[in-house]
């Protein structure tokens, strides 16, 4: 051991360790609470029948693991596309409040709040999504471009049923309404309650590629809902509408930053 650590690659080796176990960990994060979480027990269990089936002289068995196993990482990489994407995608941050001063933080979300109140006291349907870090841009169809600060009466005005745009979602990137009218890709996953309406299949297939916050109002029940990581909470009022965003999109007076 001493004259191990008396040759200077032990330090390369110490670093190459801490890099693979920084990865994995952040690999771990990235997955926790994902379906990827069951698909990678899945293949453990794979991996176990192959090496049991190696052991027990099952060979037919064993054949066809092997020729299964033998192409694994492109298998990872068909199984994973959505999660390899929305990682790599990950690398490049665009804060929300990038551009904001405090005060200005806490306006967009009060009127977002408020918008969202507005709208759900009179049952109308609504979907914003919120850009966080990840850009969203490729995961729109259609949309009209809009440059606006948020404002409640704005938001209620775009989803009242006479506007043209009422069904489509509300995108606010940077603190500011930049298009609304956009159409959104439903989730494929079939864990999702087949009761559940467009606009919440909608928000979360997008929240399972990216890392965005959505705002689903129910024209049916007039609940507001939000959705991150294509986890859904229910049942939220304005002061918990409040409270939600400000942990989500982590304001600068929540890191200790005012300005």
């Amino acid at each position: 051991m001493l004259e191990y650590m008396k040759n200077p690659r032990w330090l390369l080796d110490l670093l190459d360790i801490l890099l693979v176990a920084f990865i994995i960990y952040r690999i771990i994060l990235l997955i926790k609470g994902t379906r990827a979480v069951q698909m990678l027990l899945g293949l453990a269990v794979l991996l176990v029948i192959y090496v049991t089936s190696q052991l027990g002289g099952l060979y037919t068995l064993n054949w066809i693991l092997d020729n299964f196993l033998s192409s694994l990482i492109l298998v990872i990489v068909v199984i994973f596309q959505n999660d390899i994407r929305r990682a790599l995608i990950h690398v490049g941050r665009n804060p929300f409040f990038a551009d904001l001063s405090f005060r200005e933080e806490t306006k967009v979300i009060d009127e977002l709040v408020k918008g969202c109140v507005n709208l759900a006291q009179k049952r109308l349907g609504a979907l914003l999504v919120i850009e966080r870090e990840t850009g969203i841009n490729d995961f729109l169809e259609v949309g009209v471009e809009i440059d606006s600060k948020p404002s409640g009466d704005l938001i209620a005005a775009i989803f009242h049923p006479s506007s043209s745009i009422h069904d489509g979602a509300l995108i606010i990137q940077r603190g500011r309404i930049t298009r609304a009218g956009c159409f959104l890709t439903l989730t494929q996953s079939t864990e999702v309650s087949p009761r559940l309406g467009t606009r919440h299949r909608a928000a979360i297939g997008l929240t399972e590629l990216v890392d965005a916050v959505v705002i689903v109002v129910s024209e049916e029940t007039g609940r507001i809902s939000v959705v991150i990581n294509g986890k859904m909470t229910k049942g939220l009022d304005g002061t918990t509408l409040k409270k939600v965003l400000l942990r989500l999109l982590e304001p600068r007076r929540l890191r200790g930053k005012k300005s």
